[in-house]
């Protein structure tokens, strides 16, 4: 009996759903972070009899014929992209990035990353750096002395010193943006990786070719909604439980075959 097997696919896809779901709510208070969602799609089919068939000899053909489905599998777990609420936090070295675009960061292997977290600290070289420790390209340091700083929406950073009237500029953080956004691979802390479907990364600055501005004293919130995400828990949870009686039911069918005499 194939609908055991059928159900049982069902229910895998659900529990993958319901994780998905448990993920994005995990991460309601995650900086920069953009809700993913589960796609799925069916298995293949047996053909016991394929549309058009020739069924009698006067050429009659079958209208649709008898496939019988084989169950669903997932075909991918796709980030959907929406820009978060900015909300005030009034530090210096916070930045939120409105629009399109990524910071790219340093890992210790000297490969890049790129992320939209921008809670940026500060090393004890003046070096700036993610949450992580991870050098934010393209490796700013801020002197010791520096009263404060400014960030512009060009992503020029400004240093003020007590002894001098005008700024000093330090550098000028660059963005990056990606050909399809949702083929880069999450690898946790807020970062993502180049991969073949993202495309390689184009890199400019903020503010121009399609690229988002960047804005001091802000951070990204997350971008997940609560009520979908809740209703999307409850929809699972239900069909989870429908795929659940058909095996019931399944099994009692099984049971009544075995008992005949």
């Amino acid at each position: 009996m194939k609908a055991l097997q059928i159900a049982a696919s069902g229910m895998a896809a659900q529990q993958m759903r319901v994780d998905v779901v448990s993920n994005n709510l995990a991460n309601m208070s995650t900086t920069g972070y953009n809700a993913r969602r589960a796609d799925f799609a069916d298995l293949h089919y047996q053909q016991l009899a394929r549309p058009g068939t020739v069924s009698a000899q006067d050429g009659s053909m079958l209208p649709t014929g008898v496939q019988v489905g084989l169950g669903v599998r997932a075909s991918s777990v796709s980030v959907v992209l929406s820009q978060g609420a900015s909300s005030a936090t009034g530090g210096d070295l916070d930045v939120a990035i409105e629009g399109k675009g990524y910071l790219e960061v340093t890992l210790p292997s000297g490969a890049s990353a790129y992320t939209r977290d921008g809670g940026l600290k500060r090393t004890g070289d003046g070096l700036i750096v993610t949450a992580e420790g991870y050098e934010v390209s393209p490796g700013i340091t801020i002197p010791s002395d520096a009263r404060s700083l400014s960030i512009n929406a060009e992503g020029e950073i400004y240093a003020y010193f007590a002894n001098q009237v005008q700024p000093q500029l330090l550098g000028q953080f660059s963005l990056t943006g990606f050909t399809n956004e949702k083929g880069m691979e999450a690898m946790g802390s807020n970062l993502f990786l180049e991969t073949p479907a993202s495309g390689p990364p184009l890199q400019g600055t903020a503010g121009q070719d399609g690229l988002g501005t960047l804005r001091q004293g802000y951070l990204e919130e997350s971008s997940v909604d609560a009520v979908r995400e809740v209703t999307e828990l409850i929809k699972a949870q239900r069909g989870y439980e429908l795929n659940a009686k058909v095996i019931t039911a399944a099994d009692q069918m099984l049971s009544t075959t075995s008992q005949l005499r």
